[in-house]
């Protein structure tokens, strides 16, 4: 059990190190003087009482602060005690500022800060206004290779509002500065441009509307012609790749869209009329809000488990005339035999699934652990084959393909 009353040196040592010293947000408060200093810690000397009781541990606790070696740090204080007369007890430890904490801490503390002098110096000495962002990702400062913090003044002053303008920022027009350090340390740079430039960055959106780069593509789906005509139409490519932004705004031409789960699946698809399979994007189907895809033939076929169930319900609410394949009833009785666990289930129930699926959805959240899941890559091919097929050929019979 702690003791109520005579702090230690130890744990004086233990208290600064993992309040302040190893506690970034506290330490940074700290440099910012957003929690000022001095740090005062008391060191609760007893009461007459209490010493009386625990005579060993009221001289250890004398005897180790006398002996401390940074006296300065030590505040004392005079008390009289009925049964021991007067004693000077340790009341107060304190640190008036960063470098008695540096000096405190010792070596482990001294190494740390000449990192940050080394690796603050040289933007400092270009711009002396960016402490505040510097300190803010003191964890990347400490990272920082020497010669990475050198070339940070210079690659700030080549930085211009629009110099980026229709560029991805890897193109940008540097000199003597290779874009992937601009790259690595976009979140440092943007607050230091928005110290330089009066908040310009973030008033632009950050850095890339600031210098009005593109953002990088991300979310890219798969893209393969289910049929000659379609592959001709798409300069003979098989497969193709392109970030959902841009699949958003780029019709795809053929009259049926096949959207699939996941990337072992769509490689795996048989050859169909007039087809282009999408896929790959896992939960990424923020694409299919586009407006092409309206006068299209869409289907979606998934992983049959909550997730699976949860994303078909999410392009639902984008385009309500999806036709939803292999993921029923019937899908999972012809394969039970090969259903595994779900790892976590999805707890809300999806809102635009139809009452059968709502109904899938419950069964399977509810099921044992190690049978909830059918995941699309143990359907059997013929059966696969034939569901498409059968897609393709109610789609002829209601007049829509060529």
């Amino acid at each position: 059990m702690a003791r109520s009353w005579g702090l230690l040196p130890a744990d004086i040592r233990a208290r600064v190190l993992k309040r302040e010293w190893r506690n970034t947000s506290n330490l940074k408060a700290r440099l910012l003087n957003k929690k000022p200093f001095p740090i005062r810690i008391g060191l609760k000397p007893p009461t007459g009482q209490s010493a009386v009781e625990d005579m060993e541990h009221f001289q250890t606790f004398i005897r180790q602060w006398r002996s401390f070696p940074s006296q300065q740090f030590v505040e004392w204080d005079t008390r009289n005690y009925r049964t021991l007369s007067e004693q000077s007890l340790p009341k107060f430890f304190i640190l008036k500022n960063i470098q008695e904490l540096i000096e405190f801490i010792g070596a482990e503390a001294v190494k740390r800060s000449q990192i940050w002098q080394r690796n603050m110096s040289p933007l400092l000495e270009a711009y002396p206004g960016t402490y505040r962002a510097l300190v803010k990702h003191l964890q990347t400062i400490e990272s920082m290779r020497p010669s990475d913090a050198r070339l940070m003044p210079t690659l700030v002053e080549q930085l211009t509002p629009g110099m980026g303008e229709g560029k991805y920022l890897r193109a940008l027009p540097l000199v003597g500065v290779d874009t992937k350090f601009l790259e690595n340390y976009q979140s440092l740079i943007a607050d230091i441009l928005d110290t330089v430039h009066d908040n310009a960055a973030v008033n632009a959106g950050g850095l890339h509307g600031w210098l009005g780069c593109h953002a990088n593509p991300k979310g890219w789906l798969t893209i393969r012609p289910l049929c000659e005509k379609v592959r001709a139409k798409l300069g003979g490519l098989p497969i193709l790749q392109l970030p959902g932004d841009v699949l958003k705004e780029q019709r795809l031409p053929a009259d049926n869209i096949l959207v699939v789960e996941n990337m072992a699946s769509g490689l795996g698809l048989p050859l169909l009329p007039n087809t282009i399979a999408v896929f790959g994007g896992g939960k990424n189907v923020a694409w299919m809000e586009a407006p092409w895809l309206k006068s299209k033939r869409v289907a979606y076929w998934g992983d049959l488990d909550t997730w699976g169930l949860s994303i078909l319900s999410d392009v639902r609410s984008k385009l309500p005339t999806v036709t939803a394949l292999m993921m029923d009833q019937e899908t999972l009785d012809r394969h039970e035999d090969r259903m595994v666990g779900e790892r976590k289930s999805v707890d809300a129930i999806p809102e635009f699934l139809t009452a059968s699926e709502t109904q899938i959805f419950l069964d399977l959240r509810n099921s044992e652990k190690n049978d909830s899941r059918l995941e699309q890559e143990r359907l059997s091919p013929d059966y696969i084959k034939a569901k498409l097929k059968n897609w393709i050929t109610i789609q002829y019979l209601s007049g829509v393909g060529e």
